[in-house]
């Protein structure tokens, strides 16, 4: 059953009308967190709302917006949401109160509003939170399915301990980049099947992975686990995720140990970070998990979420993209509240802003797989676009868009666009 506060009631509608639209990413129900540059301006922390950003720095100065003093005009979130859950329920019920259309103090002042309220097409956005860390999950019981089925056995396409336990490896916090930031191709090692050793040379296989990640809003103390349970409270918002993936230079490497290089190069997640409260009315059943999960990883109600996701392939020069994927967060098999249950089981401690990738979320369909190396068979069906053209994967040039949003009665709560464009690999020393 969904549930609804007073900030996520379908018949909320806006003052600032561009939020209105049924198919508006930004409507009030959502009050997604970012953080933006206008032309000549410093860093700050927004909320988007419809085709605007609200400053909040301006609301806090002009004394609409009661918070921490000074913690909205920093180049980061990480201060406000260290404030906690209860900060970030105030706020929120702030802001919905001055966006809603009746007539309140930021709807009846021009003035204000010419200093709070910045288009987003003039705005750029920076990276919203300082990463100390970062892991990749492995959750998705489809798609780790595939790739086994290409690279095993299709009768153990899953190893014993996938449905025992959230898999998932310690990626790289420094190379996360924010939604429209280049892509460089990685050069590094490949081992072709007719060649005694490998070689050192630029990627040749290079991959989109359509996921999600979560953002850590309470951290928790080294050596003090996480229940199942309790875990969603210390999360503060999701993201959409690209783990971008040279899958040569990670066939090569990942025996013993598992992705290093093939992985580091760049992770880009989208620029709004959509709050768990936004999220709250579309909770999911997620699928049933044969054998029960042991007791540290149990948790009851419903743990999904049903977020509707693409993937778009824009060639260079094209006019417009080709859809590769669509698919649905609901899929996954391990929820955010096990990830995080496992992942501090052992007494690791996380921060805030740590940031928790879901893995590739596929579906049971070949349309509804998030990589290519599962679309193509690992480069042995290329895949047509509508341009004519043919990928089995990335070339220079082309584009990858993800997109993700929650369809609500009559509006929806979107994640905005999370995009990169790929660039030629360095030369080779």
């Amino acid at each position: 059953m969904k549930h609804f506060d007073q900030t996520t009631a379908p018949q909320l509608k806006s003052w600032v009308q561009s939020a209105n639209a049924s198919d508006c990413e930004f409507p009030i129900q959502n009050l997604p967190y970012g953080v933006f540059r206008s032309k000549d301006g410093e860093p700050r922390v927004g909320v988007a709302i419809g085709d605007s950003i609200v400053d909040l720095a301006a609301l806090a100065d002009a004394g609409l917006l009661q918070c921490e003093p000074g913690v909205f005009a920093r180049p980061r979130l990480n201060d406000f949401i260290a404030l906690g859950p209860d900060a970030w329920k105030s706020v929120r019920a702030q802001l919905s109160a001055l966006l809603v259309d009746g007539n309140g103090p930021l709807q009846g002042n021009a003035e204000l509003q010419r200093r709070a309220l910045v288009k987003q097409a003039d705005a750029t956005m920076l990276l919203p939170v300082e990463i100390p860390g970062y892991t990749d999950f492995y959750s998705s019981k489809e798609h780790a399915t595939n790739v086994g089925m290409l690279f095993r056995d299709p009768k153990n396409a899953l190893l014993p301990n996938w449905t025992e336990l959230p898999v998932a490896y310690n990626g790289r916090a420094s190379s996360v980049v924010v939604s429209g930031t280049p892509v460089r191709r990685p050069n590094g090692q490949i081992k072709l099947p007719e060649q005694e050793r490998p070689l050192y040379t630029a990627c040749r296989k290079l991959d989109l992975e359509l996921e999600m990640g979560f953002i850590v809003g309470v951290p928790n103390a080294l050596g003090e686990p996480v229940s199942s349970e309790d875990a969603e409270r210390h999360i503060f918002g999701m993201v959409l995720l690209n783990d971008w993936s040279a899958r040569d230079i990670q066939a090569w490497e990942y025996v013993p140990l598992g992705p290093f290089n093939s992985k580091g190069f760049s992770t880009t997640i989208s620029p709004w970070i959509v709050t768990m409260e936004a999220l709250e009315p579309f909770r999911a059943a997620q699928p049933e998990q044969s054998p029960e999960p042991l007791s540290y990883l149990r948790h009851s109600g419903e743990h999904g979420f049903d977020i509707a996701l693409e993937a778009w392939l824009q060639p260079q020069g094209a006019a417009q993209g080709t859809r590769i994927c669509h698919t649905n967060f609901r899929y996954m098999y391990w929820s955010m509240a096990q990830q995080l249950a496992h992942h501090t089981v052992s007494g690791c401690n996380t921060r805030v802003g740590d940031l928790m990738g879901s893995g590739t979320i596929s579906g049971p369909t070949q349309d509804s797989y998030g990589s290519l190396l599962e679309i193509t068979k690992n480069g042995r069906e290329p895949l047509t676009l509508q341009t004519g053209e043919q990928r089995s994967f990335l070339e220079d040039g082309d584009e990858m868009t993800l997109r993700g949003w929650c369809q609500g009665d009559g509006y929806r709560v979107g994640f905005g666009v999370c995009s990169g464009v790929v660039t030629p690999a360095p030369k080779l020393g």
